[in-house]
């Protein structure tokens, strides 16, 4: 598992479950370029933009947590 955080949120991409349907990339393309590394510029998009993008994950290979705020 690989975990990209920022401030708000961390989202967790775990490979062996990706089918690469590209629901993530087409949703989403500011965030999520399979050809940049690292693939996934968390910083591009609001916290509530990526909670809905990864919840529409059909593999279950991108999940997120809320980081706790000081």
């Amino acid at each position: 598992m690989k975990d990209y955080s920022n401030e708000d949120i961390t989202i967790h991409w775990k490979p062996n479950l990706c089918k690469h349907a590209g629901i993530c990339v087409k949703t989403l393309p500011q965030v999520y370029n399979p050809k940049a590394s690292p693939w996934i510029a968390i910083e591009n998009a609001s916290t509530e933009a990526l909670k809905a993008q990864v919840s529409a994950c059909p593999s279950g290979a991108l999940s997120y947590s809320l980081n706790k705020k000081a």
